[in-house]
Formats: C-alpha cells, sequence, structure tokens
C-alpha cells in the first residue's frame, strides 16, 4: 500500500520543511482588515443618517410663516405685543400646541409702514427661540401709531 504524504516546502535558505505553505503573509490580513473597516464605517454612516431623518420626521417643523401670515393677511395693524399658542385652531391644531408665538408690531414710517416680528418659543419653559421671521408692511387703513401722534407714543 502507497501513502501519500502532504506536500510539504523545503525552504531555500535553510533546508527546513515548512508544513502547508499556503498561508496569508501580515500584509494580506492587514489589507483584508482595512477593507472590512472601510465597509463597516459606510454602514454604520447610512444607518446614523437614516435614524437621524427619521427623528425629524417624527417631530413636527415649527416655523413662524403662518403666524406672520396671519398678521399679513389683515388690513389694519395695531402697534403692540400680541402671544398666543400654535395650538390654536385657526392657526396650526394640536399637534404644535407646544409652541407659543409672541408678535411685535411696531410702526418704522410715519406713513402705515409696520414691521412686524414674530418668534417662536417652547410652550414649557425651555429657553430659546425655535424660529423668528420679521417683515415690513404697508397697511394705510390702520389707526394711527406711535410715528403719526397715536396712541404708544414713545418719548411724549
Amino acid at each position: 500500500m502507497i501513502v501519500k504524504l502532504p506536500k510539504q516546502n523545503i525552504g531555500r535558505a535553510t533546508g527546513r520543511i515548512r508544513p502547508g505553505g499556503g498561508g496569508f503573509t501580515l500584509l494580506e490580513v492587514m489589507v483584508a482588515i482595512a477593507i472590512f473597516f472601510i465597509g463597516s464605517c459606510a454602514i454604520l454612516d447610512l444607518v446614523s443618517s437614516s435614524l437621524n431623518n427619521v427623528r425629524r420626521l417624527q417631530r413636527p417643523s415649527v416655523d413662524a410663516g403662518p403666524v406672520l401670515a396671519r398678521y399679513a393677511a389683515t388690513n389694519s395693524l395695531v402697534e403692540g405685543t400680541y402671544q398666543g399658542s400654535l395650538g390654536d385652531p385657526e392657526l396650526l391644531g394640536q399637534d404644535y400646541r407646544d409652541y407659543n408665538y409672541i408678535v411685535t408690531i411696531t410702526e418704522v414710517r410715519s406713513n402705515h409702514l409696520y414691521s412686524v416680528e414674530c418668534a417662536i418659543l417652547p410652550a414649557h419653559g425651555k429657553p430659546g427661540v425655535i424660529s423668528d421671521l420679521s417683515t415690513v408692511l404697508y397697511r394705510p387703513q390702520s389707526p394711527k401709531g406711535s410715528l403719526d401722534g397715536g396712541p404708544g407714543m414713545t418719548g411724549h
């Protein structure tokens, strides 16, 4: 009976026998590990950005535009500071009840040119403005403002 022995490599320089001889070099292993980590980092970045997008979709976006549009649609503006809740049914509804608004109306020119500034704030005591927006509106039907000698005159 003939028994075949596994093939063995004999090193030329030393004359010693190396078993197997088909292993990976250190450089090949390092390149494989680098490719694995680059792929893993790319996948983790994709998952992270997807979770961030899901978080944004779950939270209602809050903008001062609807409040400012409410004042822009009126024919008459009266100087003063006004506040309320975005959760009012005529504004944005119950989904936005956790946000309040503050609107400041001031006359900037004596020809009924008004500055309207709106800020959105959290309703539950968290400090900081979430969104703010301002515009200038011309409303000739408005009552006399502070620059026209009307109520709320400053400096007199």
